[in-house]
């Protein structure tokens, strides 16, 4: 019997969910024997163009994981696509965007202008910066397009199955080969994960009081945390009511909230607002003055709520007004007038110094 195609891919992610397949152990040479693994970047010597040479669905199943930013990701996700029969969303990143997905809340312009012009650690007076296109004497040489938005895997293809986490754990992804390899996998477009949220498995939940009333937030840095009693109860901001569960409680185990690595439990789409409508429910306040004393506690509203999810969210990223827009190109244009002035001044010196050479000259000659 012919072993079943596996690959797998990284986009824009840390690395970890590599180091997840890694920590299946034993397991994993068992995996070797059972699938032929055809393309897998971070840990075997494998080309692009052997994938190009495989039939279309080829390959029985591909994990990618990362989110998707330059074109190169976007390209090798397409390629990987057309090959696989089964392609899985694995992990935070390909899933909901991930913490690379935060990057939405800026623009390119940005990161590149701070990485290589503002950063007070870069000297770069001839303002260089990389172009997807560079001419030397050998040829011209490419960089991939590093586009204005991460997106998530099923942004830019069509993706049959998400396994979440950050990253997944290592049981569900012993239960998802599993299911490829004896064929036994739930209807497309599943989540490979409990269909409930995180709060429900949660051993604190037993302690909880029916109603919470917060009158403040606390970070977790802010005061030692009672290792029995539910976060929300103590002040702290947890992201389980809004998370799925299936992790492990790897965090609440360790006395750390949920920062919401598992994506939305089923039938919610945006994660973040989704925990901020039943935050708002526990607010112990009705006086405006009161509620805005409580919303001042919560530090970086933006990374908090969507740190793992802003790319599949209703915001997907920051959007610039026209305004912002019109005064970016008036910035650009006094920048490029400044620039300009610089070389007429240089210009104006260099012509300077030439004629005081010429009236030397001509001087010396006339004695």
């Amino acid at each position: 019997m012919s072993k079943k195609k596996l690959a797998l891919y990284w986009n824009a992610s840390c690395g970890g969910c590599e180091e997840a397949v890694v920590d299946l152990g034993e397991d994993l040479l068992k995996a070797a024997k059972v699938f032929e693994i055809v393309l897998w970047p971070v840990a075997m010597d494998y080309k692009y163009k052997d994938i190009e040479k495989l039939k279309d669905g080829e390959i029985d199943a591909t994990l990618i994981n990362g989110a998707v930013r330059t074109s190169e990701q976007r390209n090798k996700a397409e390629l990987l696509r057309k090959k696989s029969k089964t392609v899985v969303a694995f992990g935070s990143c390909a899933h909901t965007g991930g913490i690379p997905g935060l990057a939405n809340f800026h623009r390119k312009k940005e990161f590149f202008n701070w990485i290589y012009h503002d950063s007070p650690s870069v000297t770069n007076p001839d303002e260089i910066q990389p172009q997807e296109k560079t001419s030397v004497k050998e040829g011209e040489l490419h960089l991939p397009r590093f586009s204005d938005t991460v997106k998530t895997l099923d942004d830019v293809i069509e993706v049959d199955y998400y396994l979440p986490g950050c990253a997944p754990p290592v049981d569900l992804i012993k239960e998802a080969l599993n299911a490829i390899l004896k064929g036994e996998l739930p209807e497309k477009g599943a989540v490979l994960a409990p269909d409930k949220a995180l709060c429900s498995e949660c051993e604190r939940n037993e302690s909880k009081p029916e109603k919470i009333d917060l009158k403040n937030i606390k970070r977790v840095h802010t005061k030692k945390l009672d290792e029995e009693k539910c976060f929300l109860e103590q002040g702290v901001i947890c992201m389980g009511p809004s998370t799925r569960s299936g992790c492990g409680e790897r965090c609440i185990n360790a006395n750390m909230p949920c920062r919401g690595c598992f994506g939305p439990p089923p039938r919610v789409k945006d994660q973040g607002l989704k925990f901020l409508s039943g935050l708002a429910s526990l607010f112990d306040a009705s006086e405006t003055e009161e509620i805005k004393k409580i919303v001042e506690g919560i530090t970086d509203p933006g990374g908090l709520f969507y740190l793992y999810s802003l790319p599949s969210s209703l915001l997907k990223r920051k959007y610039v007004t026209r305004r912002e827009k019109e005064m970016e190109k008036i910035k650009e244009l006094k920048k490029e007038i400044e620039k300009r002035e610089d070389e007429i001044e240089e210009k104006t010196k260099e012509l300077q110094r030439k004629l005081r050479e010429l009236e030397d000259k001509n001087s010396n000659e006339a004695l």
